[in-house]
Order: C-alpha cells, then sequence, then structure tokens
C-alpha cells in the first residue's frame, strides 16, 4: 500500500512537502477550492522547488474554475519544474463549487473536459468553445510536447467509474470505495492514536475535528434535513439555517478540511470517530488492509489540527508504506 499525503494550498506548502518527502511519502497533493484556500498551482510551483523525490498531484481539480487551456499550460508548467512527478486528479467539484453557491458538474462536462485537456497536453489542435486551441508555446516557455502527465478521475460511484473507465484513467474516492475501483487513490482523514489515548481527548479532537465536520457538510449538501440523523445534527441544521438561503453555503463550508468551525464545534459529536480514518496502529493498518482488498492501492493521508508534522510523523510511523 502506498503511502501519500493532501493538504489545503497555504504559504507553508514548501515546507509541508519537503517534510512529506523527508518521511517518505510517495506524494503530496493539493485541493482546489480558491474560495477557501490558496492557489493550488502556486503551492505546487513551492513544493517543486523545496523537493527534489516525492510526488506532487491535484486533490483534486475543478475543471470549470479554469479554461481548459489555463490548466493545460499550468500542467506544463510543473512538468517542466518537476518532471514526471506530476498526477493530475479532477472531478465534478464537491467544496470547490459548493462553497460558491453551485452544484457538481456533470460528467459529460469533466469527460469532455478531459478529453479536451488531453489533447492539448499531446501537442495537438483542440476545439474549444468553438474555436481551435492550441498550446503553442515557443521553446523554453512550456515543457516539450507531448505531455504525458498521468490523470486519475475523483469518483465515488458507478457514474464516475464509468467515466474514468472511457478516459482510461485511474480513479481517486473519499469516504467510500467504489465498486469496479482498481488501484485507486483513497483521501483519508483523521489521526494515529497514542498509547492509551481515547478519541475524545482534545488533541484527537483539535486533529479530527475538521474530519467530523465534513460528514455534517457533505450529509447537508446532498439530503438538507437528512443530516438530523447524524447526533447532534438536527442541532447544527437548525443553526445552519438562521442564515439567509443566499448566503448559507457560505456558513456550511467555513473551515473545510481545516477545522472545524464554531457552529460544528457546537454539534458534532466524537462519536462519529469511527467514520474518520482514527486508531492506534494496529487498528490503521487493519483498516488500510482492508482498504486494500477493495481496490485501494494509495492512501491519501490528509492531516489537519495544530501540528501537522506530528500527524505526519505518527501516521507514517504507523503505516509505514
Amino acid at each position: 500500500m502506498r503511502l501519500s499525503c493532501g493538504f489545503p494550498p497555504t504559504a507553508s506548502a514548501p515546507e509541508h512537502a519537503a517534510l512529506a518527502e523527508e518521511l517518505g511519502y510517495e506524494r503530496v497533493w493539493f485541493y482546489d477550492s480558491p474560495a477557501l484556500y490558496g492557489d493550488v498551482w502556486v503551492a505546487l510551483a513551492r513544493a517543486a522547488d523545496a523537493t527534489r523525490r516525492i510526488g506532487l498531484g491535484t486533490a483534486v481539480l475543478v475543471p470549470n474554475l479554469r479554461h481548459v487551456v489555463a490548466t493545460a499550460a499550468a500542467i506544463g508548467t510543473i512538468e517542466e519544474l518537476a518532471p514526471g512527478r506530476l498526477v493530475v486528479a479532477l472531478g465534478t467539484g464537491f467544496t470547490g463549487r459548493m462553497v460558491m453557491g453551485q452544484k457538481p458538474l456533470s460528467w459529460k462536462f469533466v469527460e469532455r473536459y478531459v478529453t479536451q485537456l488531453r489533447g492539448l497536453l499531446a501537442g495537438e489542435e483542440v476545439e474549444v468553445e468553438g474555436r481551435a486551441c492550441k498550446l503553442i508555446h515557443p521553446e523554453g516557455f512550456l515543457a516539450k510536447r507531448p505531455i504525458a502527465t498521468p490523470i486519475a478521475i475523483a469518483a465515488n460511484g458507478a457514474k464516475g467509474i464509468e467515466v474514468a473507465k472511457r478516459l482510461g484513467t485511474g480513479v481517486m474516492c473519499a469516504g467510500v470505495v467504489p465498486t469496479g475501483a482498481r488501484d485507486a487513490r483513497y483521501l483519508a482523514f483523521g489521526t494515529a492514536l497514542d498509547p492509551g489515548e481515547k478519541v475524545d481527548s482534545p488533541r484527537v479532537l483539535a486533529a479530527i475535528g475538521g474530519a467530523i465536520a465534513v460528514v455534517y457538510h457533505g450529509t447537508y449538501e446532498a439530503g438538507g434535513a437528512a443530516v438530523d440523523n447524524l447526533t447532534g445534527g438536527r442541532g447544527w441544521r437548525e443553526e445552519i439555517e438562521r442564515f439567509p438561503a443566499g448566503s448559507r453555503h457560505l456558513h456550511v463550508h467555513e473551515g473545510h478540511c481545516v477545522e472545524a468551525n464554531a457552529i460544528d464545534r457546537r454539534h458534532m459529536s466524537p462519536a462519529l470517530a469511527g467514520v474518520t480514518f482514527t486508531g492506534t496502529p494496529d487498528e490503521l493498518r487493519q483498516r488500510a488492509a482492508g482498504l486494500a482488498t477493495q481496490g485501494v492501492g494509495e492512501i491519501v493521508y490528509a492531516p489537519m489540527g495544530p501540528d501537522l508534522p506530528r500527524e505526519l510523523r505518527a501516521m507514517k510511523a504507523a503505516l509505514g508504506g
């Protein structure tokens, strides 16, 4: 089982990437949600400059946030800085769109975008918005075409898996491993427990509070009042719904994948720690083995909380890889 790590893009991207490389992580992935974090491509470029071996990745790009030519040029830039180290994962958009009040993109849109992107990276002339487009950078301005950066599709269900199959790409998933996944990359939020440590201890809750909060955010976006079925969910929803409908999405996703926001902290339950990737080293190794039987080949560990270096070291010690 390969072990990678993932972070929101911040000014600390070079330090995070350098530590991950020192510890022996396979790849460092950065998220794409401009209303919440810094720019994913800036973070990747700075991480590339701060490291020599570790792989780099986007987890995951939201296609409509950037014109496909801009994305192709960004990929070519990273390939020039760190040849052969980049993997690009794309999806329909979760928080990257929902924090702006938008629904996920259609799979048709994503599939067309990836097809166009591949053509541009190959050095081909591609029709985009009814006009011919091509990467025509002079030598020294971009990696030479063709550029063969691997692509993965973020898919948690059957439709996404089918798109990945048609495109011949890898798969990235979170929460559940979709049926039919092969050598998938699995985004995992949680913490490795110290000996005798309990999941409701202050350190653990600080490290996994943001991961528990994502369960409320995602359940509410998918099913509204369905969040009431979670412990504390009804109170969480009632407080969220005091905000005007037109701007409520801003409050739902505040702190996403970083920390539990004030509303989250007032209502979320430590009982949901079990849905995170949290446990003793032995328990985490068992969880990883179970994921492998479902078709996971790489765990992308996404640490949160006030001490990210501790989280990286503890998870690496627990899982090796």
